[in-house]
């Protein structure tokens, strides 16, 4: 009989006891499967974010019975992610979105009017009101974001009253007065607000070519050439710039507050009145807000206590004191904790002043050419009333009727001819051939291609399939209507744009080829040149050499760009600052389109030349040494032997890499999106990121981007045809 002291084996029972017990725990952690959920999407970052979870967790361990699961998604694909996932039952139940949305999202059936029953007495009205489109309300408000005017205290002691006081107060800092993005028509909008200026009017028109907006453009202006204000700042820019004590003053959001260093002493108040006009500076008040999709299946209770949960009383308190957040809540908002908090009670006063956004769906294409205009008149190109004339135009050809519908049975027919026609083709070739015999002896070699096969079929060809059908519909409002080539005829006929105008398909095409063959020169004679170096016996660390020249290849290209970028800025840019030590005045290197094209083809040369340097370096060691050897004992010089013998002999790898790196730039969005963003005046821009541009900030124009993006194939495959037949490089 076997003892039971310590070591001895466990019985089968005590193992299944174990084991049960052990599933009861692991049950007892993990959600329960049954209960109904209620599926919550935000973009929220830090503290924001935060106190959400907080909230969520605290809310679903109270057994309510049922769940809320939060997705957290990133900001820049949030939208597309909504907009591309709630039509077709993917999306979230509830999401958390800007209110200037909620217009263009009712018209595309994307989300319902607030839960019937919902109260919205507790919110302050003009948080409503934002929300309110066709006579109804959109959505629930729960955080509240604006500009407003941040000051260094231990520049400037006192919260000045009026802008003239900001200005006199900055400059007598002995430092810059002010920072803000300029360029961007966000920053822009509290002076075309004082200035009487309105972008959307009553009947929901655009309004950009007007003389009050123009005077805006032009007072600030006036601050850029004086000194008071930095030209060309980002966020980053501006948030450094106020960190190192180097403005006293900055024109921002809540969200600015993160960016602030721990031991700056600052302080928060409203924007002031505006002397030349007598009128307070007005910035643009964005409602954050609950919104329910319109497909979603949670239970319309459950929904309204998750909506009680983040926006009530209790929920409230908690994001303003905890996640920083400026709350529409009446009640919550006049708490102690919240109104003697000095930096959200200015906030809160400030939204009291701010005008809300518009939610008209038109105010979508207002940034691109109001942006596009302002940079215009503040780098001192275009006078303001010639750049919102364009930017008027521009907002207007965004939003012109889709073309009318056409008939798809021609083109169903068509498409059933040329199927017929390509299998008749392959199989008059099969039975010409012994295809099927060489096939069935290589039955291995075929297994192993096939996943890369079914790879290449799911990532490149059948993407490419369904974007050259989207090519031939129209999207608006969230539908899609067959248009035929109608989006290729407007795009060739260049009929919404004259040829010379920067958004024509004609002049970005010349801009392109001209981006792709000055890139692929200089890749190719800097790869070459270096390659040769590398090669020659007498030099010295080849090895180290090869690892740093291939340094740039291997860096990300976004990182790049971005680096590159920063080393072009007008004012604290290495070349600028090299300019300036050699004795030369510095450039503006994205005011006009020779420097701003000059900075993207240095920047992708960096990126392009290693990839040109690795392909010749291989291909010179197949070279043979005797060959050169021969030719130069014959009396044949350096260039001679290089264009007789090297090159010819390169020919074979070279070209091959000339073409794919050509592919390649000419679709290199990253740079000319990262570095010169199309400046100046879009003239900049390449095929592709009009494509883009047409896709996602211009009122969803799917099939018009599409129909870019097949015109980019074929110039493509024509450039790689045509390319191949005159060099007899073989890319196939």
């Amino acid at each position: 009989m076997r003892s039971s002291h310590h070591g001895a084996p466990a019985s089968p029972i005590l193992w299944l006891v174990a084991l049960i017990g052990l599933g009861a725990a692991v049950t007892s952690c993990t959600p329960d499967d049954s209960l109904a959920t209620v599926e919550l999407w935000h973009s929220y970052r830090g503290a924001e974010k935060d106190v959400l979870n907080e909230l969520v967790t605290e809310f679903n361990r109270s057994d309510r019975g049922f769940r809320v699961e939060v997705l957290p998604v990133a900001s820049k694909a949030y939208k597309t992610k909504l907009t591309s996932s709630i039509p077709r039952g993917n999306g979230p139940d509830l999401f958390i979105e800007a209110h200037e949305l909620s217009g263009e999202w009712s018209d595309s059936q994307l989300i319902r009017p607030v839960l019937p029953g919902t109260s919205l007495d507790a919110y302050t009205e003009r948080s409503v009101d934002a929300l309110r489109y066709r006579g109804e309300v959109w959505g629930v408000p729960i955080a509240l974001k604006s500009l407003a005017l941040f000051r260094n205290r231990s520049l400037v002691s006192e919260t000045p009253e009026t802008w003239e006081e900001v200005l006199a107060a900055g400059r007598g800092s002995q430092v810059r007065p002010l920072g803000w993005e300029t360029g961007e028509f966000f920053y822009q909008v509290p002076f075309a607000h004082s200035f009487g200026a309105r972008v959307i009017d009553e009947t929901g028109s655009v309004r950009l070519s007007t003389p009050e907006l123009a005077e805006s453009f032009d007072y600030v202006a006036e601050l850029v050439r004086g000194g008071d204000l930095p030209p060309e700042a980002d966020g980053a820019k501006v948030s450094t710039l106020f960190n190192e004590e180097r403005v006293a003053f900055v024109v921002s959001g809540p969200w600015f507050l993160g960016d602030i260093r721990s031991d700056l002493d600052f302080a928060l108040s409203s924007l002031p009145t505006l002397d030349v006009t007598g009128q307070a500076l007005q910035p643009f008040l964005t409602v954050e807000s609950l919104f329910v999709a319109a497909n979603a299946d949670a239970s319309p209770a459950h929904m309204k206590e998750v909506v009680e949960l983040l926006a009530g009383l209790r929920g409230s308190l908690r994001r303003a004191v905890e996640g920083r957040q400026v709350i529409p809540h009446r009640e919550a908002r006049n708490d102690p904790e919240v109104s003697t908090d000095a930096v959200l009670s200015a906030f809160v006063q400030q939204s009291d002043r701010a005008i809300p956004t518009p939610n008209q769906p038109e105010m979508s294409v207002v940034w691109e050419p109001a942006n596009r205009a302002l940079r215009a008149v503040l780098a001192g190109n275009m006078d303001s009333t010639k750049a919102l004339a364009r930017a008027q135009a521009e907002a207007e050809s965004f939003l012109r009727p889709a073309p009318e519908p056409a008939n798809p049975q021609p083109y169903l027919a068509f498409g059933f001819l040329l199927l017929v026609g390509l299998g008749l083709a392959g199989f008059r070739k099969a039975q010409g051939g012994d295809w099927i015999q060489r096939a069935s002896q290589s039955k291995a070699a075929y297994a192993y291609l096939a996943p890369a096969f079914l790879g290449m079929l799911a990532v490149v060809v059948l993407p490419f399939l369904v974007g050259a059908a989207v090519s031939l519909f129209a999207h608006h409002d969230g539908q899609f209507t067959f248009v035929g080539l109608s989006n290729f005829i407007r795009i060739l006929a260049s009929s919404d744009h004259a040829i010379g105008d920067p958004m024509s398909f004609w002049f970005t095409l010349v801009v392109t080829l001209l981006w792709t063959a000055a890139n692929v020169v200089l890749h190719v004679v800097i790869g070459l040149g270096l390659a040769l170096l590398l090669r020659d016996p007498w030099m010295r660390m080849k090895g180290v050499y090869r690892v740093l020249l291939i340094i740039p290849w291997a860096v990300p290209n976004y990182i790049t760009a971005l680096i590159w970028r920063g080393m072009f800025d007008t004012e604290f840019g290495a070349i600028n600052a090299l300019l300036g030590f050699l004795g030369l005045t510095p450039v503006s290197w994205f005011s006009q389109f020779a420097t701003s094209f000059a900075a993207n083809l240095a920047t992708n040369t960096w990126l392009g030349f290693p990839f040109m340097m690795v392909v010749t370096l291989g291909a010179l060691q197949a070279i043979p040494r005797d060959l050169e050897e021969a030719a130069e004992v014959d009396g044949a010089g350096a260039w001679t032997r290089f264009r007789h013998i090297t090159l010819p002999l390169l020919k074979p790898a070279l070209m091959p890499a000339v073409i794919l790196g050509s592919v390649w730039t000419f679709n290199m969005f990253n740079v000319i999106y990262l570095v010169s963003a199309g400046e100046p005046d879009g003239g900049t821009e390449i095929l592709i990121s009009e494509a883009y541009k047409w896709a996602f900030t211009r009122q969803a124009q799917y099939g018009y981007a599409a129909a870019y993006a097949v015109l980019v194939f074929g110039v493509l495959i024509l450039y790689s045809k045509l390319t191949s037949r005159l060099t007899g490089a073989d890319i196939e």
